[in-house]
């Protein structure tokens, strides 16, 4: 895992506004740049900076239909948090089977 990949993934997914614009992507599996526009509460350059942002993190991916840009999620620009979580899945699960044996063993 890189920790830049990591950090750069956070940061972008950091702001709320950004955030709601990769959630909706995530919904729809692609949407256009038009569209994403329409449902926003924000103008039409800040949600192209906000794709551009998600693409340059590696977040989303393009695809061109003549004059429309469709956007969907890129997995692996994902991986790094991931990762990430995966760590404190195993640390978490530790702590919480540690709790349930404690808990046994004290008994109500």
């Amino acid at each position: 895992m890189s920790a830049a990949a990591l950090t750069v993934a956070l940061k972008t997914l950091a702001d709320p506004t950004r955030r709601a614009v990769f959630e909706r992507i995530a919904r729809k599996g692609e949407v256009t740049a038009g569209a994403l526009t329409k449902a926003a509460r924000v103008s039409q350059p800040a949600v192209s900076q906000h794709l551009r942002a998600l693409h340059d993190a590696g977040l989303v991916m393009e695809r061109r239909d003549g004059r429309n840009v469709h956007y969907r999620i890129d997995a692996k620009g994902l991986a790094p948090m991931i990762d990430w979580l995966g760590h404190y899945a195993v640390f978490w699960r530790e702590r919480f089977d540690n709790l349930e044996k404690l808990l046994e063993e004290t008994g109500p």
